[in-house]
């Protein structure tokens, strides 16, 4: 059953993974369109989404909470029978590259800013709805 726990804590860390980088590379892309011009990054969904992502990391960062997937891995590895955040070298440098050792102070501000910046991206670059084909006569 152990084995259990570590692929799912390595999936729960994959998951985390993916969660900052489609929140940190979509603030990069979202940039880049509103410079190139790139329709697709004023996409509401895509838009709605990622200001919902940062939104939550800002909301759990001012009230104090942990993020439930940093919870979970931590239980799954415990569960396990792993130390915390040890395991294969996937999930080692994955949790090296995610979990940056600095004050606490450091990541509120930092979530704090990279909140604003999204928030103002979205009011100064706003989504748009796609453009419907003319109809034909």
């Amino acid at each position: 059953m152990s084995v259990f726990y570590r692929v799912a804590a390595d999936f729960v860390l994959v998951a985390h993974f993916a969660y900052v980088g489609f929140v940190l590379f979509g603030q990069l892309a979202i940039l880049l369109g509103m410079a190139l011009k790139w329709n697709w990054t004023r996409h509401p969904k895509f838009r709605i989404l990622h200001l919902t992502m940062i939104g939550i990391v800002v909301v759990e960062t001012l009230v104090g909470i942990t993020c439930p997937l940093t919870i979970w891995e931590q239980r799954l590895r415990e569960w396990a029978g792993q130390a915390t955040y040890s395991g294969d070298f996937i999930a080692n440098w994955l949790h090296d590259v995610l979990f940056i050792d600095a004050p606490p102070w450091a990541f509120t501000v930092a979530y704090l800013a990279f909140g604003a910046a999204v928030l103002l991206s979205f009011i100064f670059y706003p989504p748009k709805k796609a453009h419907s084909p003319e109809p034909t006569a």
